[in-house]
């Protein structure tokens, strides 16, 4: 018994270090080679190690501020992601509360209507909400980016999930002391929320962050583009296809999210408990 446990155990970690390394290798390989000449990218083939250490593709993309401004990019992008993030805790919270703990009449009904509507390819609704966006003229402004990345609804069904694992007498007791809905939200419910809505921030962000194809359709001006959708512009910023700047800049672009998934990994370990915000 003893020894099938133990062979499990080896095929399941086997299984799960290839995996592993399909999705890191590549990062790894373009971060190094970010670090390398052009020639060297271009002549050496597939390799790892870069024979001579240069800066020289990070230094020409922070210096190239006229036709694939960088900085700007990164600013915008920042700016976008870190605005859906906040609303999103605030929105998915009161929602995922109301949809938790609330009785009204066809509560239930018209979750699980929204939750089948969501399971649509979201590639259907880039032709109406392009419309929409024209008609607030939002084409070519951040509030393009931010008002669609508040509906999503996998966030709003985590929450109400998680919510769900916390027993109701915290809110009876609350409302035995005399506190109002707002007040047992507040007060008694958000703080057990943290670990989940920490998660729901790390979605929220990188959502936004990574989002390719919606930015390269709302934005046309170079200035105001998040970083996603200016990488695009790099092929052509310096004359051909140069690897070196391409990968620096996507080097630059995984920072944030990579950083943030450091910082809030163990709030996404614990949210995966449904009764994590109760334990204490």
């Amino acid at each position: 018994m003893k020894k099938k446990i133990r062979a499990s155990r080896w095929a399941s970690c086997t299984i799960l270090t290839l995996v592993a390394a399909v999705w890191v290798l590549p990062i790894v390989w373009a971060v190094f080679t970010s670090f390398k000449t052009e020639t060297e990218i271009k002549t050496k083939g597939f390799g790892f190690l870069p024979k001579v250490w240069t800066m020289e593709n990070y230094i020409n993309i922070l210096q190239n501020t006229d036709n694939a401004p960088i900085v700007r990019w990164f600013l915008n992008s920042m700016f976008m992601a870190v605005t859906v993030a906040v609303l999103s805790i605030i929105i998915v919270s009161l929602t995922a509360y109301g949809y938790s703990r609330l009785k009204f009449k066809y509560r239930d009904q018209l979750f699980y209507t929204i939750m089948a509507i969501s399971l649509f390819p979201s590639v259907i609704n880039i032709i109406p909400l392009y419309k929409i966006i024209s008609v607030f003229d939002w084409v070519n402004n951040a509030m393009a980016m931010i008002i669609p990345g508040l509906g999503a609804v996998t966030n709003i069904f985590l929450v109400r999930q998680f919510s769900l694992g916390i027993p109701k007498e915290f809110d009876e007791a609350a409302r035995i002391d005399g506190a109002g809905e707002w007040r047992i939200f507040t007060m008694v419910i958000l703080p057990m929320l943290k670990p989940v809505l920490t998660v729901v921030a790390l979605f929220s962000f990188t959502s936004v962050w990574n989002d390719f194809l919606w930015p390269t359709i709302v934005f046309n001006d170079v200035e105001k583009m998040p970083l996603t959708a200016g990488l695009q512009l790099l092929q052509g910023a310096y004359g051909g296809f140069q690897l070196g700047p391409i990968l620096a800049a996507a080097c630059i672009a995984m920072i944030p999210t990579f950083l943030l998934y450091l910082f809030a990994q163990k709030y996404f370990l614990q949210s995966m408990s449904l009764s994590a915000g109760v334990k204490g």
